[in-house]
């Protein structure tokens, strides 16, 4: 009776759950479809229970039947008969398991179809838009534009970092011989819009240093070449004459006492120079310590990580927030040049040795008021930041410096009209740049472009001297060296290959 029972449950599960479908299967017919199945296995449960709980009962039966029996041929058929019970109940079973493994399957095949055939849509859908795969708008749909976007938020809250430093910097040495920290001016191709770099983009600041009270910077000139640079020496001068600050009321420089605390106390002489002449290492030591100091006692340090990394002439630091997201910080210390927005900078130079006492003279300050210039002059859809980008982007690895391609956009911005930089001649633009490059290679000439030239904007200002001097020959080695212009030739050829290609690939 009980055999009777399992095959009339299996027959109704069979026949009043599964039921034929076709190819147009919706969404309400699959949900049914996992419901059924989910019910086919409570089924077989249920089933298996009652084989066991039959089985038990069967022998117990056969144990009673045994004692109460002698018939040695009543114990053997009972005995097959439950072989034969049990094997067509498995059989059973073993056919409801693969009818519910053949429904999930083909439930999820059809999903695969359904995706697929979305996925093979919107590809359709792609390549019509971009039916020309040569089209040079490919290549601003490279990771790094998507990187970009998030450029402002990066350089907001670098600044914000850098702020507090120098905040914690002055009240710290407020009041003594230390020079004083001017707020730092964002400078570089992170903040002028147009990094080349991928990832780990370097945030560079520049931090201005205004002489302590009762000192001045005297600036001496040194070698021109490559770059001019200076020494700055560190003088004391009289304020007995001079109207003191608030708290101040004796010359230190004449007053014995005043001498005394001077030389006890923390001082730019003894702590930051070398012989009187403001040392760039020490300068660099002096404010890596004091980082890693005040980051100790910055909310943000307890869900973020700082890193000092090596450096003789800058302070240059990473902050790391979880696995992925870091900033690259670099913090160069200057000195002004009068009024104007040339400095004296602790920025690294070409040659081989640069004395830790010797300044090169930076213009990233000028390059960046003269690229806000631009962006005030030109259309809001001006492609020369874009141009600039992708043109550094091609020099890495080469032997060209990002300073000579910038100097070479710079000049055709003040002598062709801004009209021009635009997305749908950005080919142009490009043979434009590479053109004038040409030439400057042929000629062994790339002047300088804010010394001796005319067309530098009114807005910047220059000292005199650099308004008024000879224009200066960024290519002069190539005069000296003929086998270094061959090299310069070689390397403009890989240059224009490799634009040509990151502009038609992406890569």
């Amino acid at each position: 009776m009980a055999i009777m029972d399992i095959f009339f449950g299996v027959w109704q599960i069979l026949t009043l759950n599964v039921q034929p479908v076709g190819d147009e299967l919706d969404e309400e017919m699959r949900e049914r479809m996992e419901q059924r199945a989910e019910m086919l296995n409570r089924e077989m449960t249920r089933l298996w229970q009652e084989v066991e709980e039959m089985s038990q009962e069967q022998r117990i039966l056969e144990e009673r039947s045994q004692e109460q029996s002698g018939f040695a041929w009543a114990s053997l058929l009972l005995s097959a008969l439950q072989h034969w019970q049990c094997w067509a109940i498995a059989g059973v079973l073993l056919l409801l398991f693969g009818l519910c493994w053949w429904l999930r399957k083909w439930s999820r095949e059809l999903e695969r179809e359904e995706e697929s055939s979305d996925s093979d849509a919107e590809e359709e859908e792609w390549e019509e838009e971009n039916d020309d795969a040569n089209h040079p708008g490919k290549y601003f749909e490279d990771p790094i534009q998507r990187r970009l976007q998030n450029r402002d938020r990066d350089c907001e809250a670098v600044k914000n970092l850098v702020g507090k430093f120098i905040v914690l910097f002055n009240n710290v040495f407020f009041n003594t011989w230390y020079p004083v920290l001017e707020k730092a001016i964002e400078v570089g191709s992170a903040f002028e819009g147009w990094s080349p770099h991928e990832e780990d983009i370097p945030y560079c600041l520049l931090v201005p240093l205004k002489p302590p009270h009762g000192h001045i910077f005297h600036l001496e000139p040194g070698p021109v070449w490559p770059t001019r640079n200076f020494r700055i020496r560190v003088e004391l001068v009289c304020t007995c004459e001079m109207e003191q600050p608030a708290g101040e009321t004796r010359c230190f420089l004449h007053d014995p006492k005043e001498k005394q605390r001077r030389n006890e106390g923390p001082s730019i002489l003894h702590d930051l120079c070398t012989d009187s002449y403001l040392d760039v290492q020490k300068t660099a030591e002096r404010f890596q310590k004091m980082v890693r100091r005040f980051w100790k006692g910055l909310p943000m340090s307890a869900t973020q990580r700082l890193t000092v990394l090596p450096s003789n002439r800058s302070c240059k630091f990473r902050v790391t927030q979880g696995w992925e997201k870091s900033l690259l910080i670099e913090l160069m210390f200057g000195v002004q040049q009068g009024n104007s927005d040339i400095f004296l900078s602790s920025q690294y130079t070409e040659a081989a040795y640069t004395p830790s006492t010797m300044w090169p003279e930076s213009y990233a300050v000028a390059e960046m008021k003269f690229f806000r210039h631009i962006a005030s002059q030109a259309q809001p859809d001006s492609f020369h930041l874009r141009c600039l980008q992708l043109c550094a982007r091609s020099l890495l690895g080469t032997e060209f410096s990002t300073h000579n391609l910038k100097t070479v956009v710079m000049h055709l911005l003040t002598t062709m009209p801004l009209s021009h930089w635009r997305e749908d001649i950005l080919l142009e633009q490009l043979e434009d740049i590479m053109g004038y490059l040409q030439s400057c290679l042929e000629k062994k000439c790339l002047n300088h472009f804010f010394i001796g030239n005319e067309n530098v904007p009114e807005e910047i200002i220059l000292p005199l001297q650099l308004r008024m001097a000879e224009p200066l020959n960024l290519f002069q080695h190539l005069v000296q060296d003929p086998d270094a212009h061959e090299d310069a030739w070689l390397e403009y050829l890989v240059l224009r290959r490799r634009l040509h290609r990151l502009v038609l690939h992406g890569r």
